[in-house]
């Protein structure tokens, strides 16, 4: 195989590891209540694990994603605490978790259009039950607690057809679209912090894969060989 545009990214990563400031690069050690990937990468899947996979979800992964897998590692060093490795478990091919459990059944959905998820939200919304409305506090919390569950369940829907790639603690997230118009785009997700779903880039310029991590590969260098500063 020639040269890719993932030739050399695992050694240049796995180099940092021997840095002396290498901890400096946030989320490779175990830190604020988060594990640390070390640097450290899962093995490549062959193509035939990477098809196994597509076949059980329903999803072709897009291909800058898929060849990473291929040709890097089939998950670990990346953005935020690291990128959620795809590995064969009892259940089949599975994503580990990587903040929040993933809905696996949702990844070969459609990912929601910006009107469809506007809408969807609305419509939660203005269905809250008002308390005037109800002759009793108990029939009242009642019909509260079911609106708030389905307000948890619509939380995964509007991720539907995406991939949880990382997380950066707190509960923020990247996705990776798998289905639809934006497919191979990331989005963020600052949700659990009043932030909101939204895509990285602009919207005319929407942010890839490969350009998303390779950025962080080449932040992760400038970090950790910048000389820390000591007290005198």
């Amino acid at each position: 195989m020639g040269a890719t545009i993932w030739s050399g990214v695992r050694e240049r990563v796995e180099a940092l590891a021997r840095l002396d400031e290498a901890q400096q690069v946030f989320g490779a050690w175990d830190l604020y209540g988060g594990r640390g990937h070390h640097f450290r990468f899962a093995d490549p899947l062959s193509e035939a694990e990477v098809a196994e996979a597509e076949g059980q979800w329903g999803v072709s992964l897009p291909a800058e994603y898929r060849s990473f897998l291929l040709e890097v590692g089939a998950g670990g060093a990346g953005p935020g605490y690291g990128l959620s490795v795809l590995r064969r478990t009892t259940a089949g091919w599975r994503w580990s978790a990587v903040d929040l459990p993933l809905r696996h059944d949702y990844l070969g959905l459609p990912f929601l259009t910006g009107d469809e998820r506007w809408n969807m939200l609305a419509e939660h919304d203005g269905g809250q039950p008002q308390q005037s409305g109800f002759d009793d506090d108990d029939t009242y919390f009642a019909a509260y607690s079911a609106w708030m569950t389905a307000g948890d369940e619509l939380a995964e829907r509007v991720t539907r057809g995406a991939l949880n790639l990382s997380h950066e603690g707190c509960g923020s997230c990247h996705w990776l679209v798998l289905n639809g118009p934006e497919r191979g785009a990331l989005w963020r997700d600052d949700r659990s912090g009043d932030g909101e779903f939204t895509p990285v880039g602009e919207p005319r310029a929407p942010v890839g894969f490969a350009h998303w991590y390779l950025q962080w590969v080449e932040g992760a260098e400038i970090t950790a060989r910048r000389p820390l500063r000591r007290p005198r």
